[in-house]
Order: C-alpha cells, then sequence, then structure tokens
C-alpha cells in the first residue's frame, strides 16, 4: 500500500510443495521489487490465535528476513485490527472485507467471497483483505 488510498500491489499466490520456503522466496521477492519501508502482520502467537504450527514457523522466517532487510515490522492482534476498521473489536471478517471491498472497488470488489457458512472453510481469498486490513490498521493506528 502507498498510503490509504493506493495499493500496489494485490492478490493470492498459492504454494503447493515445500510451503514455507516457497512462501519465503516470494515475500522476498516481493520486497525487492516494493521496497517496503514496514511490514505489517498477524500476531500468530497472541493469547487466542489458532494458527498451525508449520505457519508460526513461517512467521518467525519472516520476521528474519525482515531483520535482514532491515524493515520494521508491525504486529498487530486480531482485536486490534476489526477495532481500527469497524470500530468493534468484535467484529466479523466478512464485515472487515465488505467495507475494504467497498474502500477499493476497482482492485478488491470482484475478489469478495460470498459469505461463509459456519459448516465451510474460510475462502482463500479473504488473505487478499486480511492484508489490505492490516495496511489500513497501520495507518489509522499505528502511523500516529
Amino acid at each position: 500500500m502507498e498510503g490509504n488510498d493506493r495499493l500496489i500491489d494485490h492478490g493470492h499466490k498459492v504454494i503447493s510443495k515445500e510451503k514455507n520456503r516457497g512462501s519465503l522466496s516470494h515475500i522476498e521477492k516481493m520486497m525487492i521489487r516494493n521496497q517496503p519501508d514496514i511490514l505489517v502482520l498477524h500476531a500468530v502467537n497472541a493469547k487466542g490465535s489458532c494458527r498451525a504450527p508449520r505457519i508460526k514457523v513461517l512467521h518467525k522466517l519472516v520476521l528474519a528476513l525482515a531483520k535482514e532487510r532491515k524493515l520494521k515490522v508491525v504486529v498487530f492482534i486480531g482485536t486490534e485490527l476489526r477495532n481500527a476498521l469497524l470500530g468493534d473489536p468484535k467484529g466479523k471478517k466478512h464485515e472487515m472485507a465488505e467495507l475494504l471491498a467497498r474502500q477499493f472497488p476497482n482492485e478488491l470488489a470482484s475478489r469478495l467471497p460470498p459469505k461463509r457458512k459456519a459448516w465451510s472453510s474460510e475462502d482463500s481469498r479473504m488473505d487478499i483483505f486480511d492484508a489490505v486490513g492490516l495496511g489500513l490498521c497501520w495507518i489509522q493506528i499505528g502511523a500516529k
């Protein structure tokens, strides 16, 4: 993101083999291409966070890569994210995604998945909305 009104890159990448190594390689390429000033991540080790062990390992690898590249890293927990964007720490992810789709209609509206049913898995496209939400969260409460 550049500012709170411009997405410079958005999308979804599927890594099927050696997921952590492939993900880390992709992240590094994006860092080289986009030259970010800051990396904003979910707090995967926060109380109440239910992340798979592989994701926690990947998170550590990404933090190490950011340190190596001298990037500032900021981490938010889910309630901070929902409170910053929705004004409600108990807000729903889909509400957040709808808000972001309205804010960035050209980039995100067509990617908004249908509301999740209780018995279905989360749509992989929600990752895009999580990432944009983290960026906006930083702009709204962290960059001050």
